[in-house]
Parts: C-alpha cells; structure tokens; sequence
C-alpha cells in the first residue's frame, strides 16, 4: 500500500467516527459505526472494542476459517476514504494498550476494561475521494 496523501492523513486524524464492515458466517455483511486510530508508521488501523462484540466474533471467525478482510470508511459530507485489508483480533496487553493510548489522542480516554480488545487491520488497498488520492 502507498502512503496516505497529506490530505488523507488530515483526514484520518480528525475527530470522525466511521463504519466497519465484517462479515458473518453466511457472507453477508455487518456493518456498524466505529472510532478507529491510523497508524502511519506501521501502516495499522486500530480498533477497540468488547471481546464479546459481534465484529470481533466475525473477526475471529474467519480468522479461523482462513482469513478476515473488512473495510473501514469514513465519511464526512463530500469526503471519504475506506481502508480495506485483513484483520485479526488482538488482546495482547501491550497491543491494547496501544490502541487506547491512540484512542484517547483522537477521541477520549476510555476507562479501563477488562474484556477490551483491539481490532488490527492491515489495509492493502485505500479508496477516497477523487481530490483526495492525487
């Protein structure tokens, strides 16, 4: 995957929620709103989230079965950009950790939980807005 243009990392460091879609055992889609971080340095998006949440259990479903592609767009009015990429689910301390440090730069501090893992996506493709990707 190339880097992000300038105007894509602006983008992706502003205050915007977007969508995450997984996919269930029959293949249909699950999409829901999410906070994510991006990680220019090592090319990551980071996803906090319950362990028992439906997206970690996609996840780690076809994890299982193979591998996980999942898309993350986010939107805001004429603007867009989505990672696709693989996906695993983390709850290695030190990897969640991470994810709620970054968390609270973007968002908010999160209290602490105990069920709390992270999301990793490996993007290997990303899609914007036309003024976006030049």
């Amino acid at each position: 995957m190339r880097p992000l243009t300038p105007e894509q990392t602006v983008f992706v460091t502003e205050r915007h929620l977007a969508t995450l879609t997984t996919l269930r055992a029959d293949g249909t889609p699950h999409v829901v709103p999410v906070a994510f971080t991006w990680d220019a340095d090592a090319q990551l998006v980071r996803i906090t989230t319950e362990r028992t949440s439906v997206k970690a259990r996609n996840i780690a479903a076809a994890e299982a079965a193979g591998v996980a592609r999942v898309a993350v767009c986010q939107v805001d009015g004429g603007r867009w950009l989505t990672f696709e990429g693989t996906a695993t689910v983390s709850d290695d301390a030190a990897d969640v950790a991470e994810a709620v440090r970054r968390y609270a730069v973007r968002y908010r501090s999160l209290d602490p939980n105990p069920s709390r893992v992270v999301l990793v996506v490996r993007p290997d493709r990303v899609l914007g807005s036309g003024y976006m990707t030049h």
